[in-house]
């Protein structure tokens, strides 16, 4: 049989339109009640309708996930963990995500997700960069939002954020602990808050073991951080005929390029060149050699997000400051 509210409300011992307010995240529900409610919607396996959420106010139960197209392939894994973290964790409070991406060129009210045009979600999720004006248009309609891996301006929007300043110095103080001196860096476009981290964190390392700075083998810039542009920039770098021992890249896609590239110029790795990356996706610990990198923990980022814009939608307030999420360097055989 199909399990109503009323069942729900049996089962906790309060009334159905107590029910209701936990559904609709409302802060008028004591703490120890509202956990009792959640265990009976756990236990009995209910799926709210419609009706049931909007029966003590406006909430739709939704929440929306926005991602532009070229942070949502196969190639580079990164978010769709962060998407998944989020999902699992909507679950556990009968909300659901509506996954949207939306084009780098974002250009106003055309390109608006359906989802926000007809007002059907009590908050969005953005992860990874997405364009200024988006986040402006989200302002304006005054919807609850958070950031994930992204923070083009302090204090703009409550943000989950990864320590990337933290996690890139101790990459390169592992390559200089390894005995590597002339230490390159790879990267895609510096004017990315996170990326703009990792080469801070990359500057201070050097700066802290007294190895200065050399241009000529750092390359950012470029137009994406995929395998390809890895390839790419890592064949230039060789063809640069500047003497270099080790490569700190800003993700692991890059880092596969580069190892591709090495490979295919017979530089051995670790031997002559060592190599960390940034993330650990999968294919991390398949790589010839097995990549050395900072492990993220991507789920636990979507979670946090998740938890934190529900609290937000629950109590009506904002806010507008950082969750950092720590890192761990996995050492293999790359270095």
């Amino acid at each position: 049989m199909k399990v109503t509210i009323k069942d729900v409300a049996q089962k906790a011992g309060v009334a159905i339109s107590t029910v209701s307010l936990v559904i609709n995240q409302s802060p008028k529900v004591a703490e120890e009640t509202r956990q009792k409610v959640e265990a009976a919607i756990r236990d009995l396996n209910y799926r709210p309708n419609l009706s049931a959420r909007q029966l003590a106010g406006k909430s739709k139960g939704n929440i929306g996930f926005i991602i532009t197209e070229d942070h949502f392939t196969r190639s580079e894994p990164f978010y769709t963990h962060i998407f998944l973290g989020a999902e699992f964790e909507a679950r556990n409070h009968n909300v659901y995500i509506l996954l949207t991406t939306v084009q780098n060129s974002f250009q106003g009210k055309k390109d608006v997700p359906r989802f926000l045009l007809d007002r059907n979600v009590d908050g969005i999720i953005l992860a990874g960069r997405v364009p200024y004006n988006l986040i402006d248009y989200i302002r304006k309609l005054k919807i609850p939002f958070v950031l994930v891996d992204f923070l083009p301006q302090e204090g703009i929007a409550q943000a989950v954020l990864i320590d990337n300043f933290e996690a890139a110095r101790q990459a390169v103080n592992h390559l200089i602990q390894r005995g590597r001196l002339k230490i390159a860096f790879i990267a895609g476009d510096i004017e990315h808050p996170s990326i703009k981290a990792r080469y801070d964190g990359y500057l201070k390392a050097l700066s802290d073991s007294q190895i200065p700075l050399r241009p000529e083998i750092v390359i950012y810039n470029k137009p994406n951080t995929t395998f390809q542009y890895g390839y790419e920039a890592m064949q230039e770098l060789i063809n640069r005929e500047e003497e270099f021992d080790a490569i700190f890249t800003a993700n692991d896609a890059l880092a596969l390029g580069c190892m591709r590239s090495l490979a295919e110029n017979q530089i051995k790795i670790p031997e002559q060149v060592a190599i960390v990356g940034f993330d650990d996706v999968v294919t991390a610990a398949n790589a010839n050699p097995p990549l050395t990198t900072i492990q993220v923990q991507k789920e636990e980022m979507g979670i946090l997000a998740c938890k934190t814009l529900l609290e937000m939608i629950r109590t009506g307030k904002r806010s507008n400051t950082k969750i950092l999420v720590p890192t761990t360097l996995i050492v293999r055989k790359s270095t």
